[in-house]
């Protein structure tokens, strides 16, 4: 023992200046080489090349399961879909399954004192309501002007009071609409007003509709009571979802569907999904599908996420990633996991929510396509259909984050579906209230851990060589002392092995 430490010692002593400025700059060198060999690589790849050699060929030598490893996924609809970039980005549409303002909204700002809308969504709001429910001839009917004039009231109260004055005129089917958004403080006060409006919308429609073809003021008459109707109906029937009655709802949705099939601005199918489900008819809801999520259409959170959780329906109960990794994905299994990523890819903000990673708030009026506000508005109605599958959770708990993988970098690229919009943050930002909610960002790829042990590695070998070339004497001194700390807890356990054993069986030892 005594013979190792002298050997050792006499070979530090013998090490010069030159021999340390030599081992730090090659072994900078090296890290450097390394370090510019991983940047190509995830440049081109969206991975680091050591991270992706470990977790696809070491991890699973060692017993271990990658969960999120992405599946082989069809390619064929990303061409298709990669055509429609003619689509509006940033546009900003009306949230299908918005809820009641007096008597969901204002009960939550009555219980918590935050306000739960932001001005910019309730302005977006009433440019709704003057475009659905105004119409240039509004002046001819006294009560019609009043409520064009309310409609662009920024105080609740004076729209509350318009509406009031329009009622003593004559029975106004917007003026009830009003009522029943914002004054009524329960659901059920709002369905009876909403009854009242569909009285007075229905004798509307009827009128016009026989004088429609007279001129195009007419025509824009009957424009505005047909959005009213159907405004009302469908209101009626979200209603109708509220209290329980969900077979009611989705026959009123389907009637209303049938009757006017042209005006898919309201987005009415997205409505019935989630009542369908709330039945567990889940055959209706591949049928809505069917027609729905077509290639030249466009998507939603709804659509895509329904979708996949169909998929898993057929295969959660007894998905388990130990058994995948040990035997591979059935076919069933790959569908469930590529509709699960194709889902990730469109909204990649709801699964937090779903897996409730982050917490809910009530949704907003107004969403974003593929931002926070529109996984926000899906998780807030879905995630009861996803809690009632079993294993659906799980099975997106552990696939889900693989779609990031799959998507081609940089993140401007698409794979499945165009581009991700940029502005997406932004515009959540003006439809989320961030005062009490941190805007969820799309996640970005962040530099994998060897990159960032490697560029720290090269950089602290550089800065030795460095040192070493200008102190090289002050250097070695420092390096012998390292080198002796390090190795002291070793000496220290030999000491105490050595005054334990025999002499005569360390000698043994020593010579084996």
């Amino acid at each position: 023992m005594f013979g190792t430490e002298s050997s050792l010692s006499m070979f530090l002593n013998t090490l010069t200046p030159k021999f340390y400025v030599a081992l730090t700059g090659t072994s900078s060198l090296i890290s450097g080489l390394i370090l510019i060999f991983e940047w190509w690589y995830f440049r081109k790849y969206g991975t680091s090349f050591i991270e992706q050699v470990s977790v696809s060929h070491l991890r699973p030598l060692l017993g271990g399961v990658d969960s999120s490893s992405p599946s082989n996924s069809n390619t064929s609809n990303g061409d298709a879909d990669s055509n429609r970039q003619s689509v509006s980005e940033c546009k900003v549409w009306r949230n299908p399954l918005n809820l009641f303002r007096g008597a969901e909204y204002n009960r939550y700002t009555w219980v918590t004192g935050r306000e739960p809308l932001t001005y910019y969504d309730m302005n977006l709001s009433a440019q709704d309501h003057q475009t659905f429910f105004t119409c240039d001839s509004d002046h001819l009917r006294p009560a019609d002007a009043i409520m064009q004039k309310a409609w662009r009231e920024r105080n609740p109260q004076a729209r509350i009071s318009a509406a009031h004055e329009a009622l003593e005129l004559e029975d106004c089917a917007t003026a009830y609409i009003l009522l029943a958004e914002e004054e009524a403080t329960t659901i059920m006060e709002a369905e009876r007003l909403f009854k009242q409006a569909l009285k007075a919308g229905e004798s509307c429609y009827r009128r016009s509709q026989q004088l429609q073809h007279h001129g195009t003021q007419y025509e824009a008459q009957h424009r505005r009571d047909t959005n009213v109707l159907v405004y009302i109906k469908r209101r009626l029937a979200m209603c109708s979802r509220k209290l329980g009655r969900t077979r009611e709802a989705v026959k009123m949705m389907r009637d209303l569907m049938k009757e006017f099939p042209l005006l898919s601005m309201f987005n009415i199918h997205e409505n019935l999904l989630e009542s369908l489900l709330e039945l567990q008819n889940y055959a209706d809801v591949q049928a809505v599908l069917a027609k729905y999520d077509d290639i030249s259409l466009p998507k939603s959170a709804t659509i895509c996420y329904t979708a996949a959780l169909l998929k898993a329906r057929a295969v959660s109960d007894k998905f388990s990633p130990e058994a995948a990794s040990r035997r591979g994905l059935s076919t069933a299994e790959m569908n469930a996991v590529e509709a699960i990523h194709r889902a990730v890819e469109f909204n990649p903000h709801v699964p937090k929510y779903l897996l409730e990673m982050k917490s809910l708030i009530l949704p907003p009026e107004h969403i974003l396509k593929r931002g926070d506000s529109e996984a926000i508005a899906y998780a807030f109605f879905h995630l009861q259909h996803w809690k009632r599958v079993e294993g659906a959770l799980n099975l997106l708990h552990c696939t889900w984050e693989g779609t990031f993988r799959m998507i081609p970098y940089p993140l401007e690229k698409g794979h499945l579906f165009y581009p991700y919009p940029i502005c997406t943050e932004t515009a959540d930002r003006e439809l989320l209230p961030t005062v009490f909610h941190e805007v969820s960002v799309y996640p970005k790829k962040e530099l994998p851990f060897f990159i960032l042990f490697t560029a720290g590695l090269c950089s602290f070998t550089a800065m030795l060589a460095l040192l070493t070339h200008q102190f090289p004497e002050l250097m070695g001194v420092f390096a012998k002392a390292f080198l002796s700390t390090l190795f002291a807890p070793l000496n220290f356990i030999m000491e105490k092995v050595e005054s334990i054993l025999p002499s005569s069986l360390w000698h043994q030892l020593t010579r084996i």
